[in-house]
């Protein structure tokens, strides 16, 4: 057995850069999100233009930005505009290709929480940081990719709060509430990628990590996650995908 030589955070971070192409308008999360995407630009798809909520069209950062209000993403970018342009002139008329967002929470749905743990929201178990603009991205853009690691906490039945809009309870929901963008169509973990059935919208298992089992996504699932007939393996990261991510994490 090939020992492997990078984590499966690393696996989980290549598979949503290749998600990107050339050319793509991508309206960035920090985090995760915008790990991948820092990481497309610096591989295969150096002209993605990177979009960031306090404004910064064109970010070219050459480290991670700690939060959408790090200077990196004004210095490096072709434009700097308000924040109110960015939603009313970018998000909302659909000029924006790809929204990549991470969660706290995700149903088989793909509907997102980042708002509270718990039943109560007025006396939650656990207060997250919010929303922000990711409603407004999930609503708004062509599609959104979501990245984020996968456990039963994460990965739930049922949201217990809906901060960002997936499909509802299946698949039409978008349309009857009047929302432009095709929601999520990817999801990118640590163990595999999913994406909605087409007649249901379901969440669906299409493609796991190298070295990853069904039934290893399916016990970090709190749902019966159905499968893909035609199963497909993630390719693990070249070297050249693994020596771009590690520098980029470790420049200060």
């Amino acid at each position: 057995m090939v020992e492997r030589t990078y984590t499966s955070d690393e696996m989980m971070s290549v598979a949503a850069a290749r998600a990107l192409t050339g050319g793509q308008r991508v309206f960035v999360g920090i985090g995760l999100p915008s790990t991948a995407a820092n990481l497309a630009r610096r591989t295969h798809a150096e002209d993605l233009v990177l979009i960031y909520e306090s404004g910064t069209l064109g970010s070219k950062p050459t480290r991670l930005p700690a939060s959408i209000g790090d200077g990196i993403l004004a210095d490096t970018a072709d434009a700097v505009i308000s924040v109110p342009e960015v939603f009313n002139y970018w998000l909302q008329p659909g000029r924006i290709d790809v929204g990549f967002l991470g969660a706290a929470q995700l149903d088989k749905f793909g509907n997102i929480n980042t708002t509270v743990i718990g039943a109560d929201y007025a006396d939650p178990k656990v207060r997250l940081p919010g929303a922000g603009g990711a409603p407004e991205i999930a609503a708004n853009c062509h599609e959104v990719y979501v990245v984020v690691r996968q456990s039963k906490r994460s990965f739930v039945e049922q949201v217990d709060f809906i901060t960002s809009f997936g499909h509802g309870r299946g698949k039409g929901e978008r349309e009857k509430l009047g929302l432009p963008g095709a929601g999520p169509t990817l999801v990118i973990t640590d163990l595999g990628v999913m994406r909605p059935d087409p007649e249901t919208a379901e969440l669906v298992l299409t493609q796991i990590h190298e070295g990853v089992t069904v039934e290893q996504v399916k016990d970090a699932t709190g749902w019966d996650l159905k499968v893909a007939p035609e199963l497909e393996t993630t390719p693990p990261p070249t070297e050249a995908e693994l020596t771009a991510l590690r520098e980029l994490k470790a420049a200060k």
